[in-house]
């Protein structure tokens, strides 16, 4: 049986008659707050029904047997359908606190529970609800918690729905309104997610303000120092992929300037023997020197994919010459 329905058929029931006909000492703002409770009911039972789940057989990989041996997980067959349907009763919800009984806090609380219903099934719609919260929450003043939903719908934007350029303006916003509210760490974290995806977006300029902006309240703080020789690498890796030497040559400078002590990493040595390579056109020096330092300091997919777009520019600037 499904423990939702009649839940949710009385939440309509209610919804109808708080609605119509006559009521008397306050007898309606009763009705309306039995529907919105109603429909809160009806979205958590959905929420329930994820126990719901169908078999599916797949290879082990932690069998001690054949290859071919089948290990059996639980997955829910119904998850998506049940997030939109917890998702739009977590809505009706809202839509009663707020337009018939003048509860917008209650009506901000219930789209973000609607958004939490949404984000694996309906992310667009989970973007949409968290904004009118987040709208509510900026009209109020109170802007550390619009921040925090803010980080919380970029990566929606970034991880479900991927959507690079809408995610990193995500983040930005969040990022100053941590910052306004004194938040620095919490604003530094959203800054560097801008500077990541403005670089994979190929917005180097964008992605070296913001690996900059962070690079400087780092330098002089002991427990995030050891964290600017990766901004600066970043950074550098941008200018690389942005084909400027001179001003890569200009960066390098800057960078020793903020950090003397960068000059003596193994990130400014790669730094400084990757522009050699570029400048000559040096393939093989170029790639040898960054094998040399993935064996000691594996680069991750996000420098990976920068540092192949700088090696494909070699290699173009080469076929134009031969």
């Amino acid at each position: 049986m499904d423990p939702s329905g009649p839940t949710q058929r009385q939440a309509e029931k209610a919804t109808s008659a708080a609605g119509g006909g006559f009521a008397f000492f306050g007898g309606r703002q009763d009705k309306w707050e039995n529907a919105a409770d109603l429909y809160t009911q009806a979205a958590n039972a959905f929420r329930m029904q994820k126990q719901g789940t169908f078999e599916l057989s797949y290879p082990s990989p932690f069998s001690r047997d054949l290859p071919g041996d089948i290990a059996t997980v639980q997955i829910d067959s119904n998850l998506l359908i049940i997030g939109k349907e917890a998702g739009q009763a977590f809505e009706r919800a809202a839509t009663i606190q707020s337009k018939n009984l003048s509860e917008p806090d209650d009506a901000a609380n219930s789209l973000i529970e609607a958004f939490k219903a949404y984000r694996k099934s309906d992310p667009e719609d989970a973007v949409r609800v968290a904004g009118q919260a987040i709208a509510h929450y900026t009209s109020k003043g109170n802007f550390r918690r619009a921040a925090q939903n803010q980080q919380t719908l970029a990566e929606v934007l970034e991880i479900e729905i991927g959507d690079n350029k809408r995610a990193l303006e995500a983040y930005e916003v969040a990022a100053g309104w941590f910052e306004g509210d004194g938040a620095e760490a919490l604003a530094n974290k959203d800054y560097l997610k801008v500077a990541d995806l403005a670089g994979l977006e190929a917005d180097y300029y964008r992605a070296i303000d913001n690996y900059m902006r962070v690079a400087k309240s780092a330098v002089n703080n002991n427990l995030m120092r050891f964290s600017v020789k990766d901004y600066f690498l970043k950074a550098g890796i941008c200018h690389l992929a942005s084909g400027d030497m001179v001003a890569t040559s200009q960066a390098l400078e800057q960078f020793r300037t903020m950090d003397p002590s960068f000059a003596n990493t193994r990130e400014w040595a790669l730094l400084s023997d990757l522009k050699e390579a570029v400048e000559s056109g040096e393939q093989e020096q170029y790639l040898d020197k960054l094998y040399q330092f993935d064996q000691m300091s594996p680069l991750d997919k996000w420098k990976t994919t920068l540092l192949l777009r700088v090696k494909n520019a070699i290699e173009e600037k080469d076929e134009d010459f031969s």
